[in-house]
């Protein structure tokens, strides 16, 4: 797919492990031609973990990108009257996004160009990474599983043994998800195998 003039959101909540994993899915899409916008959740703004600390995270997300960062619901809103992005990926997409976002809470920029996306009618992608997915947040991923323009980043359990309710989706997979999405299609299957 030709990704030159599409414009793609790329949001970030706060499963910060997966960070690493996902900087280079960002670059995929910037090599192969698209203006990615980042928008970010309040958690990868402010909090620094073992796993990195926040002022690397943004600094190297407008670094790949060459964009500002989305932080707030503010900046975040003109996405809907704008019509800007074409695609919206959420990766990693946290359980408590997927349960807001299920339950149409929009407290944050990540959920409200969410909103102004399904406002738009545009494609939704979910890549998510969670530890209760086949526990308490089974049901919202039922939920957006059979909504309107949502899909989802191929999925699976990563690690059945220690952590039998956790789920991750396929990060590597997120720019294939994007294309299927905006052909009107879910990239299958969607379960797949998954250990880390």
């Amino acid at each position: 797919m030709n990704w030159s003039g599409i414009t793609v959101g790329y949001a970030l909540s706060g499963s910060h492990c997966t960070f690493a994993e996902v900087m280079p899915e960002i670059k995929r899409f910037v090599d192969a031609g698209a203006n990615v916008v980042p928008i970010v959740s309040n958690t990868l703004m402010t909090t620094d973990t073992r796993f990195g600390k926040s002022e690397d995270w943004q600094a190297q997300l407008k670094a790949i990108t060459g964009n500002e960062l989305i932080s707030t619901i503010v900046q975040a809103e003109p996405l809907g009257p704008s019509k800007l992005l074409d695609v919206l990926v959420i990766a990693p997409c946290t359980g408590n996004t997927t349960s807001r976002l299920a339950n149409a809470i929009t407290d944050s920029a990540v959920l409200m160009a969410a909103k102004a996306q399904m406002r738009n009618g545009r494609p939704l992608v979910l890549a998510i990474s969670t530890n209760d997915g086949l526990g308490l947040n089974a049901a919202n991923i039922a939920k957006l599983l059979v909504a309107k323009h949502i899909y989802f980043v191929p999925f699976g359990q990563d690690n059945p043994v220690q952590k039998p309710n956790s789920l991750v989706a396929r990060m590597d997979l997120v720019l294939e998800a994007c294309e299927a999405a905006l052909q009107g299609k879910q990239l299958q299957p969607l379960l797949v195998e998954r250990h880390s």
